[in-house]
């Protein structure tokens, strides 16, 4: 095995509603739908979402049928500038995603903002400093 990522598939117990916040809000392009299994056309990484129950029916896994607590893992959104920050965080917000901190120049060199999904997993939108 090499030490590369393939693919990055979100587990969730509410698949309809996750599945309407990537396409609608965040603008990701299904290109395959199973209803309970959706990947995306994303550059780079493949990017997927996954009914929970999925996973325990491919595993037999029963830690898939503890509901997930807690906020395991973040996607970083980079835009060119800092001022695309600070758009984009607006675009979000106006189609309802959540915010968790509005547009700020971070210390690493960053303007950053953060977000929520409806499962409440927190990303960031990003761009460097000039």
């Amino acid at each position: 095995m090499s030490p590369k990522i393939a693919l990055i598939a979100i587990l969730t117990d509410n698949f309809q509603e996750l599945f309407a916040f990537y396409s609608g809000v965040l603008g990701f392009i299904p290109k395959t739908d199973m209803e309970q299994y959706a990947e995306f056309e994303s550059d780079g990484v493949r990017f997927a979402l996954c009914d929970r129950e999925v996973m325990y029916d491919a595993t037999g896994d029963e830690s898939y049928t503890i509901p997930a607590k807690g906020h395991a893992f973040e996607l970083a959104f980079p835009v060119n500038t800092p001022t695309d920050v600070d758009t984009e965080y607006g675009n979000l917000i106006s189609k309802g995603a959540r915010g968790i901190k509005e547009p700020a120049d971070m210390p690493w060199g960053q303007r950053t903002t953060f977000f929520a999904d409806p499962d409440g997993n927190i990303h960031e939108i990003f761009a460097d400093i000039e």
